[in-house]
């Protein structure tokens, strides 16, 4: 089958960093095994495949596949089509229809390049019991004391459940060997897409890793599923009082650094992240 996958670097302007994502413009004529292979051959953590369009309207139908099965939503993806979209057609307001929801995309040219905006569904947070915390813990070889007490872990959703758990050093984070095979089980059983380990350097910045097993993927460079459930974690968590715009670094310790733009509002129960997107190579 000749389909043709674009390969973006999301969350980057550098294509040699941030966090590649196949895009298939024209996928409305495949089935969920064609798509799931596509996926399983470019090998990125997600691939996103616009199964319907409506540019007028600036609306699209999206779906998106890891190596290893269909996710309802993908941040990166997302951000990587948007930008995909608005190099054909301009900047503006799109609308994806999604497994998880209807997400509006905002795209922007700034400096010549096209940056765009996903708002999440609503995002809810919610304390994740001992029976969560604890296998996750042992799967990563952490103890308790590796967590920061200032911030519980939480299992946090924006489309996609992630469990939320913070790291007490930076040291701490950038340390990461974890077993596979029982974080995917687990992970598995919960349902989370990943796991989002953070460190706070301060109030409004943060680094970040996102273990992905369940797609077959060791780590993922940048999740904008899981910065919009972070977002949300820090409102359930009474830390966002006005209007914020975070910044989540992520990707640094695998060599792909990404920067996710993060803005929560108390007031609003969605999230929105920002970011830029670089073709990698087109066919």
């Amino acid at each position: 089958m000749n389909v043709d996958v674009l390969r973006y670097a999301a969350f980057t302007g550098d294509r040699a960093r941030g966090n590649p994502a196949g895009v298939v413009p024209d996928a409305g004529q495949l089935t969920e095994q064609d798509m799931l292979g596509i996926a399983a051959e470019v090998g990125y953590s997600e691939t996103a495949f616009v199964i319907a369009s409506d540019p007028p309207r600036g609306r699209y139908t999206v779906r998106y596949f890891s190596p290893r099965a269909e996710v309802p939503f993908c941040g990166h993806a997302t951000i990587a089509t948007a930008v995909q979209i608005t190099s054909r057609g301009g900047a503006g307001e799109l609308v994806f229809d999604t497994r998880a929801g209807e997400v509006p995309v905002q795209t922007v040219i700034k400096d010549g390049r096209p940056w765009a905006t996903l708002t999440s569904v609503p995002a809810r947070s919610r304390p994740a019991g001992q029976d969560e915390a604890d296998p996750a813990l042992a799967a990563l070889g952490w103890a308790p004391g590796d967590l920061d007490p200032r911030f519980p872990a939480h299992v946090a959703f924006a489309g996609a459940c992630h469990l939320i758990l913070a790291a007490a050093t930076r040291a701490r984070l950038a340390d990461l060997d974890y077993d596979f095979a029982a974080l995917a089980g687990l992970m598995a059983a919960r349902d989370w897409t990943t796991v989002h380990l953070f460190w706070a350097e301060d109030a409004v910045r943060f680094h970040a890793r996102d273990p992905f097993p369940p797609g077959g993927v060791v780590e993922d460079p940048a999740t904008g599923a899981a910065a919009a459930a972070f977002g949300g974690y820090l409102r359930a968590l009474g830390r966002i009082t006005a209007p914020t715009r975070l910044t989540v670094r992520q990707g640094e310790d695998l060599g792909r650094p990404s920067e996710l733009l993060v803005d929560v509002d108390p007031a609003d129960e969605r999230v929105k992240v920002t970011g830029q997107a670089v073709p990698i190579s087109q066919p």
